[in-house]
């Protein structure tokens, strides 16, 4: 085994993390690195405090460990996107989240091109992915410089590479499912044919060398953060699926070595390229998750999530939500969808709409579950977790008693990093078979269904006649 520095960069703060050869975690930084929301559906962030962010927290991790670092890893938020100078390395313009919806517009022209679109990538016309924001900036804030992820910005910082990873790449509607490589038809369709473009590295390639966390190491596990979740939790056998909760919740299921599409909306991506072999996997986004509960803390509703299940209330007493704060993702694609509160009355208090957000999200998870289910032709036998909401109680059990499927729970904070270093540990040892790279676990809680079968349906089927309050204009599927 080697020690790695796995860090990962995500929506709402980066993490670093130092990884001894025995897979335990030496030590652990973490900053915060808040969105910025606007009107009209924009989502920004700094790029500049992305990569001071990655910076300082590395280097405090390796300071807090003490140890020689063998590799540095990264894991990314895959969809968000920035232009920059590639002499300089300087900034153009804003990084534009992977929530932020002003390129629905750009994705409505390309109506026509909808079904080329899927057929050639596995996802959905939407602007969650990198292509309509990368023509959006074009568009609206520059012509300058190259745009890509930021992946490729933080690595051409760290390493002077442009770079960026199979799993990256595949979330982009720029590239092929079935090679893996940039599709020219798509890169005319969107206008970026004359577009620089970074070079597709395998998530067990070293792609480079850094110093900025030391003397110089290699640096690669290079990966998108869910699919970094979904090796960590090891979901390696196809229909094994995870769901992790962070900004948004996000389900993925391993499809195995062939590039299937999906037949009930979700998105099919690349998991990860290793051993010169794609994995795939089916994906569903959730695209409120812990940001519904910010937006209940700004509300005055709560002062903290670790509040959550102390203010929630045991019956929501009818009360229901569609928490589309950011439109809704897989299975509706309603990038202008908003959210709704109904069912309530004069008795409702705070503690119910607590309850019925919590609700909420626990219901679009078990629709994607649903929809993976379809996919794989079984439902998974379990679904495991991980993230920071994982923490609440009644939203674990929730997800649970919605599925009617155990919930096994994650026993680290930090799935992400835990399968970025998994990655690194497979870069430097092309001997070593994936399996025995990240390490084995049990979970820390499990949640079994209290929730009978036809309660569970019920309810399900009163949240999905809530979504007609969301502005869906298409039936549910």
């Amino acid at each position: 085994m080697t020690t790695v520095l796995a860090i990962d960069q995500g929506t709402s703060g980066t993490k670093a993390m130092v990884v001894d050869p025995a897979g335990s975690v030496r030590a652990v930084t973490e900053l915060p690195v808040r969105p910025r929301y606007l009107p009209g559906g924009g989502v920004e962030q700094d790029p500049e405090a992305l990569l001071e962010s990655v910076l300082e927290s590395g280097r405090a991790a390796v300071a807090g460990a003490g140890l020689p670092i063998d590799c540095v890893s990264l894991a990314n938020q895959g969809e968000t996107v920035l232009a920059w100078d590639p002499r300089t390395g300087r900034p153009l313009s804003q990084a534009v989240v992977w929530q932020d919806r002003r390129a629905a517009g750009i994705c409505a022209a390309l109506g026509s091109s909808a079904e080329l679109v899927s057929e050639r990538t596995g996802l959905v016309l939407d602007p969650y992915f990198s292509a309509p924001k990368l023509r959006w900036i074009r568009d609206h804030l520059t012509r300058e410089g190259v745009v890509t992820t930021t992946d490729t910005w933080l690595l051409h910082h760290l390493t002077g590479q442009f770079v960026t990873d199979a799993a990256t790449a595949s979330r982009s509607l720029l590239t092929s499912l079935d090679t893996g490589a940039w599709d020219p038809t798509l890169l005319e369709l969107f206008g970026l044919a004359e577009e620089p473009l970074p070079h597709i590295a395998a998530c067990d390639e070293i792609v480079g060398e850094t110093t900025a966390f030391g003397a110089p190491t290699p640096v690669g596990g290079l990966v998108v953060d869910q699919q970094a979740a979904l090796l960590a939790q090891r979901c390696l056998e196809p229909g094994e699926a995870k769901c992790t909760f962070g900004t948004g919740a996000f389900l993925l299921a391993n499809r195995g070595t062939t590039p299937v599409r999906s037949g009930a909306g979700l998105a099919a991506s690349v998991a990860w390229r290793v051993r010169g072999e794609h994995t795939y996997c089916v994906d569903g986004q959730v695209p409120t998750a812990a940001s519904a509960i910010r937006w209940l803390q700004d509300l005055g509703l709560l002062r903290h999530a670790s509040e959550l299940d102390q203010l929630a209330a045991d019956d929501p007493e009818g009360v229901l939500c569609v928490p589309a704060l950011a439109g809704l993702s897989a299975p509706w694609w309603e990038p202008e969808a908003r959210a709704s509160l109904t069912g309530m009355t004069l008795s409702t208090t705070s503690a119910h709409v607590v309850r019925a957000v919590l609700d909420g999200i626990a219901a679009q998870v078990a629709e994607l579950a649903d929809c993976a289910a379809r996919d794989v032709g079984q439902p998974a036998r379990r679904l495991r977790v991980d993230g920071g909401l994982t923490r609440s109680r009644v939203l674990m059990q929730a997800v649970a008693d919605l599925l009617q499927t155990p919930v096994e729970v994650y026993p680290s904070a930090h799935a992400t990093a835990l399968g970025a270093a998994g990655f690194a540990r497979a870069a430097l040892r092309p001997e070593l078979p994936l399996a025995d790279a990240v390490v084995d676990w049990e979970p820390s809680t499990r949640y079994t269904p209290r929730l009978s079968a036809d309660a569970a349906g019920a309810f399900r089927a009163r949240w999905r006649r809530a979504l007609q309050h969301a502005s869906i204009d298409r039936e549910t599927p």
